[in-house]
């Protein structure tokens, strides 16, 4: 038994294919633009009271800014860089909060931060399905503490951002100081997001994947954003949607960048469970490409490179050689890529031919699914290449694919009469 030499360049270019596919597929089919746009619609309704309270944070450094230089700097900045009176000209801040309306603007912080890492929990239990139920003491209390303490993280970075912007350009502290300062806090600020995005990806999923691929994916996601940002700071500005739509514009500017924000989140972590799932994927594609049910000519094209499924489970054997012997224990279920085998029955005096097994056949699986010893043996009649596929690979083959579990069954249900006709009488 060997494990055939194959080319890593087109095999690595063919998965990148297929996960790309994969991801693309799931991301429609378990419509994830709109879970996306619900998520920025709670999004949006946790920015309105995040700016009230901003408001009135305002106004008490006001207060503390009359006997305080470094207070005065620091207003200076926030008016400058977070253009707030854009914001109030565009009715997201009001020009006078009471200590109320903070306590009003807290409160509802605090339900709508709820509903967005609620409905992130219910998106992400559509990305990464499971069966087990998640503590209902955590389900309650964690989306009422997560929001308020992820925006103040994102509000103390942003905050040192605008203020080294605005003591470079007022030369407080000198251009080439404020300048490495501004990197340093970007460098930090991004990598707060990418903590943040490996956290959701890694400890949301119930069936947690690997940290390190959970690393990689939030790094895609976070370098995504990165570019989203820039894109929207270079075709949308503040300034032209205030004289072409009023606050309305503002609105629908927050709305539409958290609807795109939450739809590349949503579309990295499809493509972290596609990862996950590559190889179960390509066997399902390879096992009904003959024409099986839920199959077609683009998914064979995708798929048709089995070179890395042929690495991981493939076994080439002589003619002769015994794959399946009747009455052993093993559960192991093969493939047939290449070659012909032929299935014996013992009977008294020797072995009785029941049938041959040809390329694109699945066998063996019958053990397994029966929990039974084996039936029959299968030995090749040239020399063959098979996959070799472990029970739990046959179990989770099955749990992801209903259309090969029907295809299994149906293959077994016909195995299963042709022996039964060819008993003697």
């Amino acid at each position: 038994m060997r494990t055939p030499a194959l080319p890593p360049t087109r095999g690595s270019v063919s998965r990148l294919l297929q996960l790309g596919y994969t991801t693309w597929r799931l991301f429609k089919q378990n419509g994830l633009q709109n879970h996306a746009a619900a998520t920025a619609f709670y999004f949006l309704l946790s920015a309105t009271p995040l700016l009230l309270l901003l408001s009135y944070a305002v106004q008490v450094l006001g207060r503390i800014a009359e006997n305080s230089v470094p207070a005065t700097i620091l207003m200076a900045a926030l008016y400058n860089q977070l253009q707030l009176e854009h914001l109030t000209a565009l009715g997201f801040i009001p020009r006078q909060t009471q200590l109320a309306a903070g306590g009003v603007g807290l409160l509802t912080l605090l339900l709508s931060s709820r509903g967005l890492v609620n409905t992130m929990q219910g998106t992400f239990s559509i990305i990464f399905p499971d069966q087990t139920r998640r503590n209902p003491i955590v389900s309650w209390v964690l989306p009422l503490i997560i929001l308020p303490v992820l925006f103040l993280l994102m509000g103390l970075a942003a905050l040192a951002q605008v203020t080294l912007s605005f003591l470079a350009q007022n030369d407080f502290i000198g251009t080439a100081n404020a300048l490495v300062l501004q990197a340093l806090n970007t460098l930090f600020s991004f990598a707060m997001v990418w903590a943040l995005l490996f956290f959701a990806y890694w400890r949301l999923p119930r069936r947690h994947p690997r940290a390190r691929q959970a690393a990689v994916f939030a790094l895609g996601a976070a370098v995504s954003l990165a570019l989203l940002l820039a894109l929207f700071s270079a075709f949308f500005s503040l300034e032209n949607y205030r004289n072409l739509y009023g606050a309305l514009g503002g609105v629908v500017f927050v709305l539409i960048g958290g609807y795109f924000a939450f739809q590349l989140l949503y579309l990295w972590a499809q493509a972290l469970y596609a990862y996950g799932k590559a190889d179960i994927t390509a066997l399902e594609k390879l096992f009904l490409a003959g024409g099986g049910p839920g199959t077609s000519k683009l998914e064979g094209y995708v798929f048709a490179d089995a070179s890395r499924l042929l690495e991981k489970y493939g076994q080439v054997h002589a003619p002769g050689y015994t794959i399946i012997e009747e009455g052993d224990d093993s559960r192991t279920a093969y493939f047939l890529c290449r070659g012909r085998a032929r299935v014996f029955k013992n009977v008294d005096g020797g072995r009785r031919p029941l049938s041959e097994v040809n390329e694109g056949q699945l066998f063996g699986e019958m053990a397994y699914l029966l929990k039974e010893k084996r039936t029959a043996s299968v030995v090749a009649d040239s020399e063959i290449t098979v996959l070799a596929l472990p029970p739990e690979t046959l179990e989770e083959l099955m749990r992801h694919s209903a259309a090969l579990s029907r295809h299994i069954i149906d293959t077994l249900c016909q195995r299963v009469e042709r022996m039964n006709l060819a008993k003697p009488a």
